[in-house]
């Protein structure tokens, strides 16, 4: 008899919101085939990519939702993040405008009316700790308040980028078998776009 234990497989929509350029498509890109590319073309309104991680308990499929950050976008972002499962609210650490845009997305995100939707705050480009305009506490102070997790990675040098999704799998795969609490705190994710956002250096 085998002793390998079973697991429950688990659909769950993801949706990736932030500015342009602050490296969404870049973040995924690692994720699913660990590369990095330092230019590319922005995503013209969603990319769309599907990804499974595994947890103990659970093989969580991902249907990612990369959206465009442009503003013209911004009306059609709905579509998008309706009943996602999850959602990685991304910003650039050495943009400061960035993370109030990002701050805009949560309160709309955490204003659906009946939401479930694990949210994220992701500090991206954090190998590029001379050019930050963002102090690490003031972001982990703001996510604590409104009560969501809070990343900081760098698609560039690979950090934290698996841990993020990994996370944010188990604790999805956690609350659909009934062991975690009904709305369990967020964990960073990301998607994978083969359009890369274009980088003004760091990543």
């Amino acid at each position: 008899m085998s002793n390998t234990k079973r697991r429950v497989p688990i659909s769950a929509k993801m949706v990736l919101l932030g500015d342009s350029a602050v490296g969404k498509s870049s973040i995924v890109l690692r994720l699913t085939k660990n590369s990095f590319s330092e230019f590319g073309e922005s995503t013209i309104g969603a990319a769309y990519l599907v990804t499974s991680i595994e947890t103990e308990s659970a093989v969580v499929k991902f249907e990612l939702w990369d959206t465009a950050g442009q503003e013209r976008y911004n009306a059609i972002a709905p579509m998008f993040y309706r009943n996602a499962a999850a959602a990685l609210v991304v910003f650039d650490i050495t943009q400061r405008s960035s993370l109030e845009r990002a701050k805009r997305w949560i309160v709309e995100l955490q204003g659906q009316p009946g939401s479930t939707t694990l949210v994220v705050l992701v500090g991206n480009k954090c190998d590029c700790e001379h050019l930050r305009q963002v102090p690490q506490d003031v972001a982990e102070a703001y996510a604590q308040e409104v009560g969501v997790q809070y990343f900081e990675t760098s698609a560039k040098t690979n950090t934290n980028i698996t841990e993020i999704f990994q996370n944010v799998a188990e604790k999805l795969a956690s609350a659909s078998t009934g062991r975690g609490k009904a709305k369990p705190q967020p964990q960073q994710t990301i998607v994978v776009d083969t359009n890369d956002e274009p980088s003004r250096g760091c990543c």
